[in-house]
């Protein structure tokens, strides 16, 4: 039977706000039903000069901005002529993680990126979320908390798209999964937009960066480096520490020559990384933000997400790929996972797949960042979920992760708008398909490969012992 979507936009909404929140952005208790919170009214955004990328790309968009109650920046772009109840909202959940304090010049670089959703007619709204680090259901929350704000001080849009790129997608999953009805008993979210997305679940999708590092720390010995306090690897660093980027960087290009072209590495150097790119299949261009990664959002993991204990196992690892494998695998250090730790932080990161709507992806096949292997995770995640026919999957033949081409996201947004209106999936052909015929208005970039179907991720990151409590 072809699943029906409801496709109405939350239009009761803003009457609840004012009388069913709380102060402070924090959901109101008993208010409307439990899944979809509503929050405090928000203070008047302020209007702001729009980026020079989207005025370039979509004269006469207005632009508004702001820092809602729970501490997160937003961002809203109006294309020309966008009115409620006729024009239609592209939510966007960003990618990363960012560290640190929220800033709106996040949510900025954001809006320059994906100033294609604007020329294409959406209206868009992007938070910075209130806090930094690997936290997916509070990112979520924040989006969530952004619709409402849209709604309250825009208008209702006719259809909402939610839109997740990379660790983005992970949040946009997870919101779509979460918050299924509004106050009203309608669908917060008509249809969900995924793009690069780490979508295999915290749990799984890190866990090749802890083989980067113990295969790193075999070849170069020098993060930490021997006169450096020793500490479990999976922390990424120990509490309080002062390691700088251009301190990571340095020691990697120490070991590895990154930063020389490949004929002026020493033989060393080029032994080392082909070592490493070998075994932990990711191409020596991505080397060093896998390194960071592995580096910083471990410590965030490790000090704020985890309660102290290792979400990350290499044990029953064997790590291939080497001229030596036996004396490489003696060499890592091994690490067990804490079944206490890995259950917290799987809680907030891996998804169920209960999403009542539309879900829309695209991967390009070579993204050297998140492996397309993780859709097939999803996929499976769908399946188990009983929604796999809320699911398509579409693919391309980049090699980029944090942005395909400018044809591909119209192109996909305008399949999940058919999707909706007719009630009929389409095909990865008809959306390639679509791509082409939007060339031009668009561009060139599409690259579609709609045959194409992803090896589940142990194919590529080596199956590992993990006890869950």
């Amino acid at each position: 039977m072809r699943p029906r979507f409801i496709t109405t936009a939350a239009t009761a909404l803003a009457l609840l706000l004012a009388g069913c929140a709380l102060p402070g952005g924090q959901p109101a208790s008993g208010a409307g039903r439990p899944d979809v919170p509503v929050f405090a009214a928000e203070a008047a955004a302020t209007p702001m000069d729009c980026p020079a990328e989207v005025l370039q790309q979509a004269p006469g968009t207005r632009c508004l901005s702001g820092r809602d109650t729970a501490g997160a920046f937003y961002l809203i772009a109006l294309p020309a002529g966008w009115q409620p109840g006729q024009g239609d909202l592209v939510l966007h959940a960003h990618g990363g993680p960012s560290l640190g304090a929220p800033t709106l010049a996040r949510t900025v670089e954001d809006l320059q990126r994906w100033a294609i959703m604007p020329r294409a007619g959406y209206a868009w709204a992007g938070s910075s979320f209130r806090q930094g680090g690997v936290a997916v259901r509070a990112a979520a929350e924040d989006t969530e908390r952004l619709r409402q704000l849209f709604v309250q001080q825009v208008g209702a849009p006719r259809r909402t798209l939610l839109h997740g790129q990379s660790w983005g997608a992970s949040v946009a999953a997870k919101a779509a999964e979460t918050y299924t009805r509004d106050a009203a008993g309608r669908r917060p979210y008509d249809a969900v937009l995924l793009t690069s997305g780490v979508l295999a679940g915290g749990s799984q999708a890190y866990q090749f960066r802890l083989d980067l590092r113990v295969v790193y720390q075999a070849l170069c010995g020098n993060h930490p480096r021997p006169d450096e306090a020793a500490y479990p690897l999976w922390q990424g660093l120990p509490a309080g520490a002062r390691m700088t980027q251009a301190d990571l960087r340095s020691r990697a290009n120490d070991c590895l020559g990154l930063d020389q072209p490949a004929a002026q590495r020493t033989p060393e150097q080029r032994r080392k990384l082909d070592t490493l790119t070998s075994v932990i299949r990711i191409p020596a261009s991505s080397v060093l933000s896998h390194l960071a990664w592995g580096t910083w959002h471990f410590q965030d993991i490790a000090l704020h997400r985890s309660g102290g204990g290792s979400v990350f196992s290499n044990q029953g690892v064997r790590y291939t790929g080497s001229a030596d494998d036996a004396a490489l695998n003696a060499a890592v250090a091994r690490y067990r996972a804490d079944p206490a730790a890995v259950a917290r932080f799987a809680a907030d990161t891996d998804l169920g797949g209960r999403i009542p709507v539309p879900v829309l992806t695209v991967h390009g096949i070579d993204d050297p960042t998140a492996f397309v292997e993780m859709d097939d995770s999803f996929r499976r995640t769908m399946v188990a979920a009983d929604t796999a026919d809320h699911l398509v999957q579409t693919f391309t033949a980049h090699d980029t992760h944090s942005y395909l081409a400018d044809p591909v996201y119209p192109a996909l947004l305008d399949a999940l708008q058919d999707w909706l209106s007719t009630g009929r999936a389409p095909t990865p052909q008809a959306v390639s398909a679509r791509c082409e015929a939007l060339k031009p208005r668009f561009g060139e970039g599409c690259r579609f490969r709609p045959d194409y179907r992803p090896p589940p991720l142990s194919s590529r990151v080596p199956p590992r012992e993990m006890t869950m409590p």
